[in-house]
Protein backbone atom coordinates (compact mmCIF):
# COMPACT_ATOMS: atom_id res chain seq x y z
CA UNK A 1 0.00 0.00 0.00
CA UNK A 2 2.96 2.60 -0.67
CA UNK A 3 1.02 4.36 -3.58
CA UNK A 4 -2.05 5.64 -0.54
CA UNK A 5 -1.52 9.14 0.61
CA UNK A 6 -0.84 9.97 4.07
CA UNK A 7 -4.05 9.49 5.76
CA UNK A 8 -4.01 13.11 8.60
CA UNK A 9 -5.94 12.82 11.21
CA UNK A 10 -6.62 15.41 13.95
CA UNK A 11 -4.30 14.44 16.15
CA UNK A 12 -1.70 16.67 14.14
CA UNK A 13 -3.86 19.18 13.41
CA UNK A 14 -4.39 19.35 17.15
CA UNK A 15 -0.47 19.25 17.15
CA UNK A 16 0.22 21.73 15.03
CA UNK A 17 -2.59 24.23 16.41
CA UNK A 18 -0.66 23.77 19.63
CA UNK A 19 2.98 24.07 18.37
CA UNK A 20 1.31 27.54 16.91
CA UNK A 21 -0.18 28.92 19.80
CA UNK A 22 3.62 28.10 22.08
CA UNK A 23 5.54 29.55 18.80
CA UNK A 24 3.25 32.84 19.07
CA UNK A 25 2.84 33.20 23.08
CA UNK A 26 6.57 32.92 23.59
CA UNK A 27 7.58 36.18 21.41
CA UNK A 28 4.23 37.94 22.37
CA UNK A 29 5.58 37.30 26.28
CA UNK A 30 8.98 38.90 25.79
CA UNK A 31 7.71 41.54 23.47
CA UNK A 32 4.88 42.76 25.97
CA UNK A 33 7.05 42.31 29.60
CA UNK A 34 10.39 44.17 27.95
CA UNK A 35 12.68 41.46 30.06
CA UNK A 36 15.18 40.52 27.80
CA UNK A 37 16.90 43.43 25.39
CA UNK A 38 15.27 44.74 22.38
CA UNK A 39 17.55 42.85 20.05
CA UNK A 40 17.79 39.18 22.29
CA UNK A 41 13.49 39.74 22.06
CA UNK A 42 13.90 40.34 18.07
CA UNK A 43 16.06 37.23 18.11
CA UNK A 44 13.13 35.06 19.40
CA UNK A 45 10.66 36.51 17.27
CA UNK A 46 12.41 35.98 13.94
CA UNK A 47 13.32 32.43 14.98
CA UNK A 48 9.79 31.61 16.48
CA UNK A 49 8.64 33.38 13.23
CA UNK A 50 10.89 31.15 11.51
CA UNK A 51 9.58 27.56 13.07
CA UNK A 52 6.32 28.86 13.13
CA UNK A 53 6.42 29.34 9.61
CA UNK A 54 7.47 25.12 9.53
CA UNK A 55 4.97 23.94 11.50
CA UNK A 56 2.11 25.90 9.55
CA UNK A 57 3.74 23.75 6.29
CA UNK A 58 4.29 20.42 7.74
CA UNK A 59 1.23 20.06 10.05
CA UNK A 60 -1.49 22.48 7.95
CA UNK A 61 -0.07 22.38 4.39
CA UNK A 62 1.10 18.86 4.22
CA UNK A 63 4.29 19.41 2.41
CA UNK A 64 6.35 16.67 3.47
CA UNK A 65 8.49 13.60 1.77
CA UNK A 66 5.93 11.77 0.15
CA UNK A 67 5.90 12.05 -3.78
CA UNK A 68 2.53 14.30 -3.59
CA UNK A 69 4.60 16.68 -1.07
CA UNK A 70 7.70 16.94 -2.80
CA UNK A 71 5.58 18.33 -5.65
CA UNK A 72 3.69 20.51 -3.50
CA UNK A 73 7.43 22.01 -1.92
CA UNK A 74 8.68 22.23 -5.51
CA UNK A 75 5.43 25.05 -6.03
CA UNK A 76 5.93 26.88 -2.99
CA UNK A 77 9.41 27.12 -3.40
CA UNK A 78 8.65 28.63 -7.01
CA UNK A 79 6.22 30.79 -5.38
CA UNK A 80 8.80 32.30 -2.71
CA UNK A 81 11.33 32.42 -5.97
CA UNK A 82 8.85 34.35 -7.60
CA UNK A 83 7.68 36.78 -4.93
CA UNK A 84 11.09 37.40 -3.58
CA UNK A 85 11.97 38.30 -7.16
CA UNK A 86 9.16 40.74 -7.70
CA UNK A 87 9.65 42.38 -3.84
CA UNK A 88 13.56 43.19 -4.61
CA UNK A 89 12.44 44.29 -8.07
CA UNK A 90 10.15 47.04 -6.38
CA UNK A 91 12.13 47.83 -3.90
CA UNK A 92 14.99 48.63 -6.98
CA UNK A 93 12.72 50.17 -9.09
CA UNK A 94 11.30 52.50 -6.05
CA UNK A 95 15.17 53.64 -4.47
CA UNK A 96 16.31 54.44 -8.41
CA UNK A 97 12.75 56.66 -8.50
CA UNK A 98 13.60 58.20 -5.05
CA UNK A 99 17.71 58.78 -6.46
CA UNK A 100 16.46 59.96 -9.76
CA UNK A 101 13.62 62.64 -8.03
CA UNK A 102 16.14 63.94 -6.24
CA UNK A 103 17.92 66.20 -8.84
Amino acid sequence: MANQPHQTGYGDYIKGFIASLILTIIPFYFAATKSLPTTTTVIILVACAVVQLVVHLVYFLHLDRSEKGMWNSMSFAFTAVIVLILIAGSVWIMVNLHDNMLL
